[in-house]
């Protein structure tokens, strides 16, 4: 049986479709098959705004002995897989001068860990993140160095906080201190992005044929040639892909024609579904998918923008977000917040077990993973940015030790933490934002 290229394509009619590790990937000889074995490492990075409700989230008890919060519960599958790590701080997030905008400030130093500039205009400046240091490194490997995804449209024009441009509420990605990375929000054009040709020539009719057909359809031609080449382990493989693959089409689906049928009068961007956990869904499925085939390394979504007011109905929540997070100790107010973020672990829940799901090799996607869940903000009734609400999965192919509540001291700059995942891709830097040293609790 002839060994297959890792970076194995099925192409057909404007689409390229990338393929799980298989068998056939794995070249003869043990040194190179245990080479093979090595499975990349991901990274992604996962916002959700408004910061939390600290008692409700931090672990009571440290180290391996300590039982998940209240909040954090949804994740009691996980525990040995993840680590919570508390006493993590962005101090660039606070005021230093600048007046009110905590929440601006919160999304723009959550992976950057600079201070912003104060503006509404064009001049906008804050830091590299850390998920285009890790691109810029590595993101020539893949077909996309990173893919950002989002909930919530943004725009990088106006006021959106107290003088503070609307791009910094935003965006978490910044390519360059002045240069945010816009986030996708239609399910259906992050799966074109993933699997579309994306040439010049032609484009018109590829994308009509790319809406018209599934993207199985397009690739089947290729993908009957594949088959006669692989033994029955790879064919199951790539059967159980193709099912998983059909199956979040035909979700995308349903949720633009579920769209379009509630909302008749009303003109909603095709893709887009009305339900929140399903487009939440979908998009961790296709961060999945991308990850899968290594189609990119690096991601991050955000769960909102900063200062978001959505309503989560779903969960008895009609105030909205933002209103709420000011609670003043409230108990009405707080109870309100405590099943929002519930809610939004039960999510990201959903998202480990799906990266569980996945074998590579002798692990898994998860254990192949580094992915950190968390907030720019504390205490959002105080605007606090330090002990950060922050969960970290994932072993990073081995290289990190989990299952423990990590207390740190107050003022530990999250940036330190990044450095430690950036030299587990294979992005060696010495300094990011404000990082004082790495953080080396995690290390094996």
């Amino acid at each position: 049986m002839k060994t297959l290229p890792r970076r194995t394509f099925l192409k057909g009619a404007g689409a390229v479709m990338g393929l799980p590790l298989l068998e056939a990937m794995l070249p003869r000889g043990t040194q190179a098959a245990e080479a093979a074995m090595k499975s990349p490492t991901r990274m992604a990075f996962v916002f959700f705004p408004n910061g939390a409700i600290m008692p409700a989230w931090k672990p009571k008890q440290t180290g391996t002995s300590y039982e998940l919060s209240e909040t954090l519960s949804p994740l009691s599958k996980f525990q040995n897989q993840m680590n919570v790590i508390t006493g993590l701080a962005q101090d660039n997030g606070r005021a230093k001068g600048d007046g009110p905008g905590d929440h601006a400030r919160c999304a723009s130093t959550y992976l950057t860990g600079a201070h912003p500039v104060k503006t509404s205009g064009s001049d906008i400046k804050v830091g590299v993140s850390v998920d285009q240091v890790a691109a810029q490194a590595i993101g020539k490997l893949t077909k996309l160095p990173s893919l950002e995804l989002g909930i919530e449209r943004g725009r990088n024009a106006g006021n959106c906080d107290s003088g503070y441009s609307c791009a910094y509420s935003s965006n978490v990605s910044w390519k360059s201190p002045k240069t945010p990375m816009a986030k996708e929000v239609n399910p259906r054009l992050v799966f074109e992005r993933l699997f579309g040709n994306q040439s010049k020539g032609e484009q018109d009719t590829r994308r009509r044929d790319f809406y018209r057909k599934s993207i199985l359809d397009l690739v089947s031609q290729n993908a009957e040639k594949l088959k006669f080449q692989l033994g029955q382990t790879d064919r199951r493989k790539i059967d159980e892909y193709f099912t998983s693959v059909r199956e979040l089409e035909r979700r995308i689906l349903k949720a633009e024609e579920e769209t379009k049928r509630q909302r008749p009068d009303f003109k909603t961007p095709t893709g887009i579904p009305r339900d929140l956990t399903e487009h939440i869904r979908l998009m961790y499925d296709l961060m999945v998918l991308a990850f899968r085939t290594d189609t990119t390394r690096v991601s991050t979504f955000m769960l909102g923008n900063a200062g978001s007011n959505r309503s989560y109905r779903m969960v008895d929540v009609r105030e909205g977000h933002h209103s709420l997070s000011h609670h003043q100790n409230k108990k009405a107010k707080t109870d309100q917040i405590k099943k929002i973020d519930k809610y939004l672990a039960t999510q990201f829940a959903y998202f480990l077990d799906k990266l569980n799901s996945v074998k590579e090799g002798d692990r898994t996607l998860l254990e192949n993973s580094m992915v950190v869940y968390g907030s720019g903000l504390g205490d959002a009734n105080r605007h606090s940015h330090h002990d950060l609400p922050m969960v970290m999965a994932g072993q990073a192919g081995g290289t990190i030790k989990t299952g423990s509540h990590i207390a740190l001291s107050r003022e530990t700059p999250m940036n330190n933490l990044f450095l430690s995942m950036l030299d587990r891709v294979g992005a060696k830097v010495e300094s990011i934002g404000d990082s004082s040293g790495r953080l080396n609790v995690i290390d094996v």
